[in-house]
């Protein structure tokens, strides 16, 4: 087995990979070793923030002798793309959610990794986190009873007011259920197994959006999918949530979730976040009751590193393609639901992960 850390490089130098790179770059477990993007003096600005000295196209990662993983940072429609090409160049490969944008494609990404041997990840790494995986060791310890239902809601008035280069966040591929569906649906599935069948409806508000800051405020784009999406989900279980994703509103109210048990009701951190407040309410109570949470709580790239060190040692890693394949397909039946008005059967299947130990460390050096 090798030793010393697992050579990274990443694909996509915009906005999230400062967020990434701040973490992989201080993980002692993994070595940055070129940051690239199609437009190379992008890639060399980022690389140059971070002190990596290796940038330019794509290929230069996908070559790379010293890469065992690629983080794959692009537009959700070129996900698949990268993907493939990685795992053809020998490479693990890392991507940020979606997995893909359709069931055919997303599986035909699982078959070329188990063909080739190699492992898929993908976001959101965030159940991860001290703030989840804490809430996971609740519920398992049985302190809510058996869970039964879970309520989860995402609305904000949209990303076009911050972002700078907002238009793909509206396209195909996006929109605030591919955009935030993702952690709400990983965080449920982790809590109550594989979805079965869902039932939803959505609407679009406006046609175009204005682009509202940066060098291109002011802009129109078309909106191409529902900003307001309602959809209620059933798990294999019997377990259901009700859940609302909606770029549609001036209140903002993200980061909610409360599932429900026999015994207590859990409200959950942020699913967009590491860590976060955790409290319980238990049957007959009064009163929200605090509870500390414990384990990582560094941000983007947990996910990686859990990559990373399962490839050195031949276990599992937690955040998999099949994972993120399975919340893909509930996305993507829920968009069938909101179209044929009718509920859409989910037919493949989430691994549940193991937890991560309490004492995992992201700053110990293990490799």
């Amino acid at each position: 087995m090798s030793r010393g850390p697992v050579g990274v490089a990443v694909i996509g130098a915009g906005v999230i990979s400062k967020q990434y790179l701040d973490n992989l770059t201080s993980f002692p477990d993994l070595k940055v070793h070129a940051v690239t993007d199609l437009l190379p003096e992008i890639a060399k600005v980022r690389a140059g923030e971070y002190g990596i000295t290796e940038h330019g196209t794509p290929e230069l990662a996908l070559d790379h002798s010293d890469v065992e993983i690629i983080v794959n940072l692009t537009t959700p429609a070129a996900h698949v793309e990268i993907a493939t090409a990685a795992l053809r160049a020998g490479k693990h490969v890392w991507s940020e959610k979606p997995f893909s944008l359709d069931r055919e494609s997303g599986l035909g990404l699982l078959k070329e990794a188990d063909e080739t041997g190699l492992r898929l990840g993908c976001a959101p790494d965030t159940f991860l986190g001290a703030g989840l995986q804490t809430a996971r060791r609740i519920i398992e310890r049985g302190d809510i009873g058996v869970p039964l239902t879970a309520q989860t809601i995402f609305q904000t008035p949209g990303p076009e007011s911050w972002h700078p280069n907002p238009a793909f966040l509206f396209q195909r591929g996006a929109g605030p259920l591919f955009d935030m569906g993702p952690y709400y649906l990983t965080a449920l599935v982790q809590t109550f197994g594989s979805v079965r069948r869902v039932s939803a409806v959505g609407s679009t508000a406006t046609a175009t959006r204005t682009i509202g800051s940066g060098p291109r405020a002011g802009e129109r784009f078309e909106v191409e999918v529902p900003t307001h999406v309602s959809a209620l989900i059933q798990f294999e279980a019997g377990s259901s949530a009700n859940s609302i994703f909606s770029f549609d509103t001036p209140h903002i109210r993200a980061g909610f979730v409360e599932i429900t048990g026999t015994e207590a009701t859990l409200s959950l951190p942020d699913p967009n976040n590491f860590d976060g407040e955790l409290k319980i309410w238990p049957a007959g109570g009064s009163e929200w009751t605090s509870v500390a949470t414990t384990g990582p709580a560094d941000g983007r790239g947990l996910g990686v590193l859990d990559m990373a060190r399962s490839v050195r040692s031949g276990d599992p890693h937690r955040a998999t393609g099949h994972l993120a394949h399975h919340v893909l397909d509930a996305m993507v039946s829920v968009t069938e639901s909101i179209d044929t008005g009718s509920s859409v059967d989910v037919a493949s299947s989430a691994p549940v992960s193991s937890a991560l130990p309490e004492d995992w460390s992201t700053c110990e050096v293990t490799l």
